[in-house]
Order: structure tokens, then C-alpha cells, then sequence
């Protein structure tokens, strides 16, 4: 039978929404990026596989793969300083080029009532600051979760716990929308109704895997459902 999408948000007062691959679509030059740094600290890694890594901190992947190349970790300190060389090679390739369709997911949000709280595993200044630029008005002050703000980076539930909180509202009264498995892993620990969008080259069944409530092929699907649609 199919869900309308109003039986699906009835009740949901807020939305808790990722950034990198949701609100941008910005993991395709993450990911050189990615590949770029750690290859020059002698780790062999496939560009793609940063795609899987896609919301945890940035400190906590550096020491995920610095543990399976050679067999032990990196101190915060030494962490920090490899994800800054990270980010000026992001600055360097690439761009924030706003997601197709998300414009429209976010407008949809808004007229159905339903608060937007930022949850993002990133903690560069630069690129939250142009969520103000690019959806001006989308996000009330405030209303984000970072990297800087969280103990624990997805998978662990602590960032959506956290968006919860800000938002003063229950799990059974938000949404999660996600792009990443361990996003969505992340959002369902929390006890969220968990939306999935495949915006990159993960395939479908990584979101079955993580039990996605949902999961659309692409951002204006998603857009094309919150705005009228149904869902079998």
C-alpha cells in the first residue's frame, strides 16, 4: 500500500538534514581530496571508499585509516594537522555546487511547517557559512550541529541526539535525511524515521543494509515526493 507523504510527516515537527551530499553536492571533490592527503602519508586508498566514510569526523577517518595501513593511530594533534592539509586541497579542486533539488526539498519543509536542523559531520567554517548564502533563510541561527559540537561522530547517534535537543522535540517528531550508510546508521541509533537519497556512487542495498526507512535515487525525487507524491 502505498504512504502518502502526508501520513509519513504527520506528527514530524522537525527535519534533521546533512550537508556534504545532501545540501551540496560537494563529496565528489571531497573525496580527491581525501585521496590526495592520505596518499601522501603512504595510504593506499580507493577514492570511492571515502564515500562509505561520509559523516564521520574528519579526525575519525584519518585514524581509521592510519589503524588499517599501519596498524596504529594518529594523535588528535597530528590528526588536525593532516585534515587542514585535507581542506586546503578541497579549496584548492573544488566547489560547493548546490545539490539539484534540494532548494526545493528545503522550500517544501517550510510550507508543511517543519523546522530544518543542520547535522553535519564537517567543522569548516567556510562551508557552513555558505549555507546562509545559498539557502538564505532555510536554517534559523543556531539550529546546526558540527563536528566542534559533538564527542562522538556518526555512526554514533550523538549528532542527531544532539539535533534533537536543539530542537526541543522527541525522535518520534523528526525526520533524518541522509546521503551517507553511516548517516543513516546514525539517525535510525537515534530513534529518527530516516530518509536515504542516493546522491552518489553508493549502491541502494548499503541503505538496506543500514535499514533506511525510505531511500529515493535522487534529491529531486525526494523533492518531487515532499512536494506531492507518494511511496510504495
Amino acid at each position: 500500500m502505498d504512504k502518502t507523504v502526508d501520513e509519513i510527516l504527520e506528527g514530524k515537527r522537525v527535519a534533521l538534514i546533512d550537508m556534504d551530499g545532501v545540501l551540496y553536492d560537494s563529496m565528489k571533490y571531497h573525496t580527491l581530496a581525501w585521496q590526495r592527503m592520505m596518499a601522501e602519508q603512504g595510504v593506499e586508498c580507493d577514492r570511492d571508499e571515502f564515500y562509505l566514510y561520509e559523516g564521520m569526523t574528519g579526525l575519525a577517518t584519518i585514524d581509521l585509516l592510519f589503524r588499517r595501513a599501519f596498524g596504529h593511530g594518529v594523535t588528535p594533534e597530528r590528526a588536525k594537522e593532516l585534515y587542514a592539509v585535507k581542506s586546503r586541497y578541497f579549496k584548492e579542486i573544488g566547489w560547493n555546487e548546490p545539490m539539484p533539488g534540494a532548494d526545493r526539498m528545503l522550500r517544501a519543509l517550510e510550507a508543511r511547517g517543519i523546522r530544518r536542523v543542520l547535522v553535519t559531520g564537517s567543522s569548516q567554517t567556510t562551508l557552513l557559512d555558505n549555507i546562509n548564502r545559498d539557502y538564505p533563510g532555510a536554517f534559523l541561527p543556531g539550529d546546526r550541529v558540527t563536528a566542534a559540537d559533538v564527542v562522538h561522530g556518526k555512526p554514533d547517534p550523538e549528532p542527531y541526539l544532539k539535533g534533537l535537543e536543539i530542537a526541543g522535540v522527541s525522535p518520534e517528531e523528526a525526520v533524518v535525511i541522509e546521503n551517507a550508510p553511516l548517516g543513516v546508521r546514525a539517525g535510525k541509533a537515534a530513534g529518527v524515521f530516516t530518509f536515504a537519497v542516493t546522491t552518489g556512487p553508493i549502491p541502494r542495498e548499503e541503505f538496506v543494509r543500514e535499514n533506511a526507512d525510505i531511500i529515493f535515487p535522487s534529491m529531486p525525487e525526494f523533492a518531487d515526493f515532499l512536494e506531492r507524491g507518494t511511496h510504495n
